[in-house]
């Protein structure tokens, strides 16, 4: 398998909307181009393709993540043109970088079970908040007295999706996957409702999720917002790799971690969720952090194989 082949591969592993995993990679030599995979698109959760557009720079950050693990450097060009995301150039061999990132990347999961006491020391999130800026991004931490707003928008969004026909159907779709696809999110990583300092979407509320919400109620959670200047493709591009390198940091630092776009999906939600950043931003998602207050193993999570997203040109 070539380094390009072998990034591409790691890059099933990024986190995306509902598990949809909605990109493809072109190869061709040392280039490798990243497209969008429109039909993975979700017409009502993501109306803007915002998430879509996240979920592809996450994919771009693990690729270029793994390279440099593996002692390739690489160029990249992001939007060379409207069809492509990205262009990756393979370079010249160098001394391998961010291995323990890219050691992260097939441990990451998103843990929807609530956390613990045990808190994320500040030391801790202002390194993770730098490590955003540096991938072109900003991060907010949300203090003690904007919680209970940050609550009331993921709430509020909550009932709205749910009491959307249209909604629920997109839902039941990628919560009911054949077996064979390798993507959706399965009601065996989904947990049960219960109190939260925030809510946690309801994935299966239908039926029993696979995950109790025991005793814990994330007393110790730290919730930080992903935010930058605007919503133009090339900023939610680079707000998926910030997200990305924000995941893998926090992973490999031994934090458990869970992405929360729902309070953004709907607008007037998210227009709550701006207001917690004195209006200097667009907010793109939410990220609770934190310690395991269970430390029984999650079960498998999904992934496509290689052939299903990599083209040799």
């Amino acid at each position: 398998m070539t380094p390009l082949e072998q990034a591409a591969t790691a890059a099933l592993h990024a986190p995306s909307v509902f598990n949809t995993q909605p990109w493809r990679w072109v190869i061709d030599g040392d280039t490798m181009e990243l497209h969008a995979d429109d039909s993975r698109r979700l017409e009502t959760t993501d109306r803007d393709g915002r998430l879509l557009a996240l979920s592809c720079g996450a994919a771009l950050h693990h690729a270029l993540v793994t390279l440099a693990a593996l002692g390739w450097s690489a160029s990249v060009t992001r939007l060379p043109s409207p069809s492509v995301l990205a262009r990756i150039r393979l370079g010249a061999p160098v001394p391998p970088r961010f291995e323990d990132l890219a050691d992260a990347i097939s441990r990451r999961r998103t843990d929807r079970r609530p956390f613990g006491a045990r808190t994320v020391s500040d030391e801790e999130l202002t390194k993770l908040r730098l490590l955003v800026e540096k991938s072109g991004a900003y991060l907010h931490t949300v203090p003690r007295d904007q919680i209970t707003a940050l609550a009331i928008s993921a709430e509020l969004a909550g009932h709205a999706e749910l009491n959307d026909p249209e909604y629920r159907e997109e839902l039941k779709k990628w919560t009911h996957r054949p077996a064979d696809s390798g993507d959706g999110i399965s009601a065996a990583t989904a947990v049960e409702p219960g109190l939260r300092r925030v809510p946690v979407r309801d994935y299966v509320p239908d039926e029993q999720a696979g995950l109790t919400v025991g005793s814990a109620h994330d007393e110790g959670a730290s919730f930080v917002i992903l935010f930058g200047r605007g919503d133009a493709p090339v900023q939610l591009l680079q707000a998926g790799e910030a997200l990305s390198a924000l995941l893998l940091q926090a992973t490999a630092d031994g934090l458990a971690t869970a992405p929360l776009s729902d309070a953004i999906e709907v607008e007037w939600p998210r227009v709550l969720v701006r207001g917690l950043l004195a209006d200097l931003g667009e907010p793109y998602l939410a990220v609770r952090l934190g310690y395991t207050a269970d430390q029984t193993p999650l079960p498998p999570r999904p992934r496509r194989t290689a052939a299903d997203v990599i083209v040799t040109a």
